[in-house]
């Protein structure tokens, strides 16, 4: 295997980064002969870089032109529209291909398991970010910004930055992003006002990167409040700050920053505080306000610093809560997988049974479904690095058994008796090609389709050959 007189075939489940960048190392690999076939759900590829990246983060999204060029590659194929668990089974994959690599990432959200989570208004951020980013699940939410002044969002990541800016932002600046029509015509009606930003830690444990937060204070029309008392050090988290990253000083100087400014006397506001976390949501049938809980930081055994609540309370109004405290991987039907740390069990990528610890030859773990959700869209290159030599050192010991049905014609036979048909990659380049044109009009990257009968009906004119 792995000769050009048997290639080997590997399935990627997962069209995000981390499946790209593993395809990306697989054909950069010397001599070796290899036919990917990478499954989507979605007709459209690119996981989070597409329904995830902030709408005014263009640059990020540049990304996606060194996954087309994995895409032309020789011996890659996009089979979108195909769902894992449906159209096709863990037993097929191990059947018709010699590895299998399972580059889902994180879908769900994490929970802050208090009383008054499920009233009206209480919603995860990431469900949010779906739909303002167009995602075809998520596109018929609603979100009732034009009845409330303030907004909560719990957390301090870059996905709660990303919510708070998205909250903020004016709608001359939404209108030339690629953020989802519905999602422009509703925050054009927001009545929102503040968003308030609660990390249960100090600023020195605050998840967020630099460049994201001063991103905050660049914002027009917007004043950032960030409260002296909240970011005083102790002596724990001066010595990890002076100890630590030089990225961890300079974003603690911007916070400084932004405490010394005077106030201002912008229409909306972003508050960023510090060693405060929800305990309760209360309203009758709908959020109305928000318990906050001082914390301090104390050291566990491990010596790690741990936000330990006070007795400290307050209560502040707030019509809509986002909770954005990580996200969690969902279990694949028949795949092992770990519930406590929402992970497919793995040692350094290679999928392991979950009660003997033995490795399951064949198969593999990249991204998020991996390690968790960390890191940024880079992280998943070394990420895939080390997952694919993994791989590679079981075909060298001989350890891949060798599929039995290893043809391309086999598994679009399957998934015809299952009557699906797969989305090509040039299928997505004509969505692409409209999505960009549509947004040629107005100024905008694109307007996104988020419809999956349009979308199907933009690919098939290029599956029949037609414009």
């Amino acid at each position: 295997m792995g000769k050009a007189t048997r290639p080997l075939r590997v399935a990627i489940v997962g069209s995000g980064p981390s499946g790209f960048y593993t395809a990306e190392r697989l054909q950069q690999t010397e001599g070796l002969e290899v036919e990917i076939d990478m499954f989507e759900r979605l007709p459209t590829p690119f996981g989070l870089v597409r329904v995830g990246v902030a709408p005014d983060h263009q640059k990020i999204k540049s990304v996606t032109k060194q996954y087309e060029a994995v895409a032309d590659h020789p011996g890659y194929r996009l089979l979108g529209c195909v769902e894992f668990g449906t159209h096709i089974t863990r037993e097929d994959l191990r059947r018709h291909y010699d590895a299998v690599v399972y580059a889902v990432g994180a879908a769900a959200d994490r929970r802050l398991g208090i009383p008054g989570e499920e009233l009206k208004g209480s919603h995860p951020a990431t469900e949010f970010v779906a739909w303002y980013n167009g995602h075809p699940d998520h596109k018929d939410l609603e979100y009732e910004v034009q009845n409330t002044e303030r907004v909560v969002v719990v957390g301090n990541g870059n996905v709660a930055m990303d919510v708070a800016r998205m909250l903020s932002r004016s709608h001359a600046d939404l209108q030339k992003t690629d953020m989802a029509d519905h999602a422009l015509e509703v925050l054009a009606q927001s009545t929102v006002r503040e968003v308030v930003v609660l990390g249960r830690r100090g600023p020195v444990q605050a998840a967020f990167t630099g460049p994201e937060v001063k991103e905050l204070g660049e914002l027009e029309g917007v004043d950032i409040v960030v409260h002296a008392d909240e970011i005083e050090l102790d002596d724990a988290s001066r010595e990890a700050l002076e100890n630590g990253p030089k990225s961890q000083q300079k974003i603690y100087e911007t916070l400084r920053e932004f405490a010394e400014r005077p106030p201002g006397d912008a229409s909306r506001r972003i508050v960023l505080r510090f060693l405060a976390s929800p305990v309760a949501l209360h309203g009758d049938e709908r959020v109305e306000k928000v318990v906050i809980a001082r914390n301090r930081l104390e050291s566990d055994d491990s010596g790690a610093l741990r936000a330990r609540q006070t007795d400290q309370v307050e209560e502040i109004e707030a019509g809509m809560v986002l909770r954005a405290v990580g996200y969690r991987g969902v279990p694949l039907k028949d795949v092992p997988f770990d519930e406590r740390a929402g992970t497919i069990p793995n040692e350094r990528g290679r999928l392991r049974d979950l009660d003997t610890g033995e490795p399951l030859a064949g198969e593999y773990v990249v991204g998020w479904i991996k390690r968790g959700p960390s890191g940024v869209i880079g992280t998943n290159r070394a990420d895939a690095r080390e997952t694919v030599a993994e791989l590679l050192e079981d075909l060298e010991a001989g350890r891949l058994g060798g599929a039995e049905a290893p043809s391309a014609e086999a598994v679009d036979a399957l998934l015809a008796e299952r009557e699906c048909t797969p989305m090509t990659f040039e299928q997505w380049r004509s969505i692409d090609a409209h999505e960009r044109e549509r947004g040629s009009w107005s100024d905008r990257p694109r307007v996104k389709l988020t419809s999956l009968d349009e979308m199907r009906q933009i690919a098939s004119a290029v599956a029949s050959g037609g414009d």
